[in-house]
């Protein structure tokens, strides 16, 4: 449990799904907050030091994996300390007083308008309209004032900006959540430490992949997420981001690692930290 005061920053401004992850995670905690206008910005404050936590969104249950945050870990050498899930009920939030038939165009993150992509099935007549962030697009709709605007955003970011809600869970999957973490410029692993994330950069040779997981598989260790990505300069060739579960002080693991390292494949920890239990409808 954290105690203290922290220099947290997120991406976006109030409102955001972020927000709402950095005030769950660090509830209990005095947390002075720093709002960025890209995840880039969250990171490379971090990386610097002049804040203690960033918060970033990793994974959505229904869109998948966000692999530029991983990649943004790793570039910038920083650690994973924790994670928080936060579920997600898209809202159309509107300017006073209009109605359904007024809006036009509707603003919200890339994420956020492709989880609601039955909604603008159901009505075509409306014009998706990319923007930097959820509550980003629902200041946009309060300073533009403009009945057809509309924006996609958590119930959160209606009253800090003055708009009303005018329809409620508008996200196609309505078991929708993001996965959070917090990132610090040090490595923190606390006892209790049962989730570990790291970057795996295997051999180019048939079946590699497979030998690598046989590791995993033969000390019992459940790995609850892999992400591809391509390594630059080298078509065709991949890494892995990884999660499993364990401590990096489990014998189980340290026996998978070592393994990995028999597979002439290499890895780098991205962090252990506290898998964020939250019970999911």
């Amino acid at each position: 449990m954290l105690n203290g005061t922290f220099t947290v920053g997120y991406q976006g401004v109030p409102g955001a799904y972020s927000y709402l992850a950095m005030n769950q995670y660090f509830a209990g905690c005095e947390i002075e907050p720093r709002h960025f206008t890209s995840f880039d910005d969250v990171a490379e404050a971090v990386r610097q030091g002049s804040i203690q936590y960033g918060v970033l969104p990793i994974e959505n249950s229904s869109t998948g994996g966000i692999t530029t945050v991983y990649d943004l870990i790793r570039h910038n050498h920083i650690n994973i300390v924790g994670e928080k899930i936060v579920k997600v009920e898209h809202c159309l939030l509107v300017y006073p007083g209009a109605v359904l038939e007024d809006i036009k165009e509707v603003y919200s993150h890339p994420q956020g308008l492709a989880q609601c992509h039955e909604f603008f099935k159901a009505h075509p007549e409306m014009k998706e309209c990319p923007y930097t962030n959820t509550a980003k697009a629902a200041q946009l709709v309060a300073e533009k004032k403009d009945r057809s605007l509309a924006a996609i955003a958590g119930a959160q970011a209606a009253e800090p900006y003055g708009l009303e809600v005018l329809m409620r869970g508008i996200q196609s999957n309505k078991s929708n959540y993001t996965r959070f973490v917090i990132i610090s410029r040090q490595a923190e692993i606390p006892p209790e430490a049962n989730k570990i994330t790291l970057v795996v950069s295997l051999p180019h040779k048939p079946g590699s992949l497979y030998h690598v997981l046989s590791h995993f598989e033969q000390n019992g260790i459940n790995m609850t997420n892999i992400e591809s990505r391509p390594i630059p300069g080298r078509p065709w060739e991949y890494f892995f981001h990884m999660d499993i579960t364990g401590h990096l002080n489990d014998e189980a693991v340290q026996d998978a690692l070592a393994g990995l390292k028999q597979e002439d494949a290499r890895y780098k920890l991205l962090g252990n930290y506290v898998a964020d239990d939250t019970a999911r409808e």
